[in-house]
């Protein structure tokens, strides 16, 4: 039986804070999500998560470190736009429009709904600069990221479409497909 969601975490081990999604899904084998969500480690292998979109979950969430313009260890959760062909597609790599767009060109059914959650990172090095290692209020994001993914997961499991819960302050939000990967933050919103 196909998963009905897919929890994916994405982003580089070896640079700094861009290995958030990789570390959620770390911290979710100690608190695992609800039969029906299927968890994944996909690190910078693009190609592996746009055939995974293409599988026939319902929903997919991207846990990924995004810089948004808030501060460092701020979550936010963002419903990204389906592709629209402006976006060339990318196998090698894994900038979540790119792979989406990839998704979109390699299989003839619709995508999934895809949501990330993203968190502020406080240190991106560049890809020749290797830095293992979360910064400090990254680190601290890891926990309420997981307390936010089983909020959110049950409630994408019941009802695929429908709206997000409300998960405590200040989570982006807005009308579905309103944001981008990756934007700006809308006037108003708060630090997590």
């Amino acid at each position: 039986m196909t998963p009905r969601l897919l929890v994916a975490g994405v982003g580089n081990i070896f640079l700094a804070d861009d290995a958030f999604g990789p570390e959620v899904i770390r911290a979710l084998e100690h608190r695992p999500l609800p039969p029906g969500a299927r968890v994944r480690d996909y690190g910078i292998r693009g190609l592996d998560l746009a055939y995974d979109l293409l599988s026939g979950c319902a929903t997919a969430v991207l846990v990924d470190a995004a810089p948004r313009g808030h501060r460092p260890g701020t979550l936010t959760l963002i419903e990204a736009e389906p592709p629209d062909g402006t976006t060339p597609p990318e196998a090698h790599g894994m900038d979540p429009a790119k792979v989406l767009a990839l998704a979109a060109h390699l299989g003839d059914e619709p995508l999934p709904r895809v949501l990330v959650l993203a968190c502020e990172p406080g240190v991106l090095p560049s890809d020749d600069d290797l830095l293992p290692g979360l910064s400090a209020p990254v680190r601290d994001a890891v926990d309420r990221a997981v307390d936010t993914l089983h909020a959110l997961v049950p409630a994408l499991l019941a009802d695929p479409t429908g709206p997000l819960p409300p998960l405590g302050r200040p989570m982006e939000s807005g009308t579905p497909h309103a944001a981008a990967l990756p934007g700006t933050t809308p006037p108003g919103a708060e630090d997590r």
